[in-house]
């Protein structure tokens, strides 16, 4: 899914929500962008959204009289606003909103209160509670942080929300995705002192950050303590794996998984599209910004 929301940012040049959803649909019925040519391991939350979100395409077609074989490549920014993109309920808290995250961080870093908004949005569509819909801004942050050279200390700090309020609009997170950003993930026997790598976004995200803090600098040792957390244990080095991944970065992974890597150079070629469509949303963004401000 990580690999569909890449996809959508650079041939969308942008965040469209929609298309996001298109691109999930087409890995869950035609397993597009899957190691394995199917879609595998699928959660019940993402799941039901993808089917609700089918159901909505169809009574839109009809409403606003679309050919059904149209519909996946909808350009009228017009039409796509009258189109709701939340597909899932209110209290669903899966983790799976988090860990497909880092495409949109990656791509508007330069931008800190875009990320930090676009990646909770990112993950509401299909993970519509207020928890997930946080840790992913909070998620976002710290990998942007990562990008921008910030140093562990910093964040891991629990300061880190508070240093960095503007990036989220000055607006509150929910109090169990606040108590994690004030460092409840730092304990030190893991697993023995709670710490569990459940499918609850909560959980997931503590794991995730406590691999991170007890990782000893290492990448492979915080992706294999993930691991070992047992429960959802793919999930919990997937999130994990963003945040050091943005940290450590590229040339300190273990090159032993890297040439075990599917389809390395199609991952490293993505890497670099969105870097290069990102940095050229920004100067779009700020040449708007001029115009608006000279007239």
């Amino acid at each position: 899914m990580a690999l569909c929301l890449a996809c959508s940012l650079i041939a969308r040049r942008g965040f469209v929500l929609y298309d996001q959803l298109v691109r999930y649909k087409w890995w869950y019925k035609n397993g597009y962008m899957s190691s394995t040519g199917k879609c595998f391991d699928i959660g019940m939350a993402t799941c039901d959204s993808l089917l609700e979100f089918q159901r909505r395409q169809k009574d839109f077609a009809e409403k606003y009289k679309i050919p059904l074989e149209q519909l996946d490549f909808l350009s009228d920014f017009d039409l796509l606003k009258k189109f709701n993109v939340y597909c899932s309920d209110s209290g669903v808290a899966g983790n799976g909103a988090l860990m497909r995250l880092a495409p949109v961080p990656l791509f508007f870093y330069q931008q800190p209160t875009a990320a930090v908004e676009f990646s909770g949005c990112s993950g509401q569509i299909t993970h519509g509670d207020q928890k997930a819909y946080d840790a992913c801004r909070y998620y976002g942050a710290l990998i942007v942080a990562a990008l921008q050279g910030e140093s562990k200390e910093n964040l891991l700090s629990e300061k880190f929300y508070q240093t960095h309020i503007s990036w989220f609009a000055n607006r509150q997170l929910h109090e169990d995705i606040r108590t994690i950003s004030e460092g409840s993930f730092k304990r030190r026997g893991g697993l023995r002192d709670g710490i569990r790598g459940t499918g609850y976004v909560v959980n997931a995200l503590e794991a995730a950050l406590w691999a991170f803090w007890s990782d000893e600098n290492s990448f492979e040792k915080g992706a294999l303590s993930a691991v070992n957390l047992g429960d959802d244990t793919d999930t919990t080095a997937a999130i994990y794996g963003q945040l050091a991944g943005a940290y450590y970065t590229y040339t300190n992974l273990p090159p032993k998984w890297l040439n075990h890597l599917y389809a390395k150079n199609f991952i490293q070629c993505l890497s670099k599209w969105i870097t290069y469509e990102g940095n050229k949303w920004n100067l779009e963004q700020v040449s708007i910004t001029i115009k608006k401000e000279t007239k």
